[in-house]
């Protein structure tokens, strides 16, 4: 847990051998994130849980771009965060017209379709998580944590540092919100 700590500090300097000597600490807590993610995404989702870690990882340790990050949990948060901003540009993407949206496609005889969601429920979560994020941030980062990045909610009272009682509640206030913002209801 120091090692991680000492080395979030050493690449927060511009160290890039640091970078290099973090990956392998929190690959597989990284790699577990994202592939709890990706089992909640549509069958037909091409992105990888390994290609997810990747592009989230590089994201976090751009030695260009300065990050600051507070303890393991914080890193864990901005690891979550990004993971999900991928996963909206990459619903955005297919969502366009040049990328085959409002393209059907046939599935194979045989062949078990899982539900998930789709690119539409992902961007219409963003939407209602945006609005969520000006009305109350703690609410917010718990849907992050919980719902894109897979964490438990005890899980997430740790990473963010709060009793779990409080998650809970939030937990239970934020589905509210995005539910009646999903339906279109005004809050």
């Amino acid at each position: 847990m120091a090692d991680v700590t000492q080395i979030l500090c050493q690449v927060e300097s511009g160290d890039p051998a640091a970078a290099e000597q973090l990956l392998p600490l929190v690959y597989e807590e990284l790699r577990k994130l994202a592939a709890a993610r990706m089992a909640q995404e549509a069958p037909d989702q091409t992105l990888q849980a390994t290609a997810l870690v990747h592009e989230a990882y590089i994201r976090l340790v751009d030695v260009e771009k300065a990050q600051h990050w507070n303890s393991r949990g914080h890193f864990f948060g901005a690891a979550a965060e990004a993971m999900r901003r991928i996963l909206v540009e990459n619903a955005r993407r297919k969502g366009r017209v040049r990328n085959g949206q409002g393209q059907k496609r046939i599935e194979l005889p045989d062949v078990p379709v899982t539900s998930g969601a789709t690119p539409e429920t992902i961007l219409a979560v963003e939407d209602a998580m945006a609005r969520l994020d000006e009305e109350d941030p703690t609410a917010a980062n718990i849907v992050k944590l919980h719902f894109f990045a897979g964490l438990t909610l005890d899980e997430t009272a740790d990473a963010l540092g709060i009793s779990r009682a409080t998650v809970y509640r939030q937990w239970s206030y934020a589905r509210a919100v995005l539910r009646l913002a999903l339906r279109g209801d005004e809050a």
